[in-house]
């Protein structure tokens, strides 16, 4: 049995479930969007088993993305918890049968208080379906499972249906990366964005030279500091950069007048600065363009620090 075969044939049958979806949309999936939008209550997202797994991780995404939500396990809303939903707010149903005993359990209340609920099954017939004020299909055509019986293909659709919701409300509400960084201020997308150079940047023991050091004093200053650069000032004022590539690159050309060169003869002019209140992600942007793994740090035109690329990891 060639299982890498098996594994291929996985994919195959639930890349085809997804590429399925889109024949399923219908107006709707953009008037739940448009509900979603409207809305001044939260997103709540109830489904038992399988279906609850995948409803907590659309929960998840929504609440990183700009959407107030969270996950409600149907059996705890039924014994106790229908409190936590208030009437502004929406409730997505998630039962691929449409049928699920303890998620039909819950309409009648959400009825009652006149939620809007949402839908998402795979069967438009089924009893929830017909009960809720929109109806999302994420039918398939069969599941990976190979006896039809674990949720495969299926729970795979309702995850990705999920994740357009998601997508659809970050685009129309115009979520940009700075909205995404609040929600997620200890990763390395929100330390970037949210932390400034000048927390990070390397200020004491700078590799200062002046126009007229010699080569031999330059990397031995090069080699204390350990940041791979020299800084070329004259009269206090940054006139250029030395690298060790600059280094490597004078040796091979000039091989016997090597140790008679000075800063002058080797420094790159006009080298790149970033100010000391940008963010990370500025300096990150900044040296991706110009190619390089150093920058000056200024704050009203003075040199104050260098950072790296080195510093922009976590």
């Amino acid at each position: 049995m060639n299982i890498n075969a098996i594994a291929q044939e996985v994919f195959l049958i639930e890349s085809e479930a997804i590429a399925g979806l889109s024949s399923n949309l219908t107006d709707d999936f953009q008037k739940s969007i448009k509900a979603l939008l409207a809305s001044k209550g939260k997103f709540i997202i109830s489904g038992m088993g399988k279906s609850g797994i995948i409803g907590k991780k659309i929960a998840a995404t929504m609440a990183s993305t700009g959407t107030p939500s969270f996950f409600l396990h149907p059996g705890e809303a039924y014994h106790g918890d229908l409190g936590m939903i208030e009437k502004e707010d929406i409730v997505l149903l998630i039962s691929n049968s449409g049928e699920t005993d303890e998620v039909l359990k819950l309409i009648p209340f959400l009825k009652e208080q006149k939620n809007i609920t949402i839908a998402m099954s795979g069967n438009k017939y089924s009893t929830l379906a017909k009960n809720a004020t929109y109806h999302i299909d994420v039918k398939v055509e069969k599941e990976a499972c190979p006896l039809q019986l674990a949720p495969t293909s299926s729970t795979t659709a309702t995850l990705v249906m999920g994740d357009a919701l998601a997508v659809a409300l970050m685009k129309l509400r115009d979520f940009k990366e700075s909205d995404f960084a609040q929600f997620h201020p200890g990763g390395s997308l929100g330390r970037r964005l949210l932390t400034k150079v000048g927390d990070v940047m390397r200020r004491e023991n700078l590799p200062i030279v002046q126009l007229e050091t010699s080569i031999k004093e330059i990397i031995n200053i090069m080699s204390k500091t350990r940041l791979g650069i020299a800084i070329v000032q004259e009269n206090s004022k940054t006139v250029g950069i030395i690298t060790d590539g600059d280094i490597r690159r004078a040796m091979e050309e000039f091989e016997n007048s090597f140790f008679r060169l000075k800063a002058e003869d080797l420094m790159s002019k006009s080298p790149k600065t970033v100010q000391k209140e940008a963010k990370l992600l500025d300096a990150q942007n900044l040296m991706n363009e110009s190619k390089v793994n150093s920058l000056l740090v200024v704050d009203n035109n003075e040199l104050c620090g260098v950072v790296q690329i080195y510093d922009l990891a976590l």
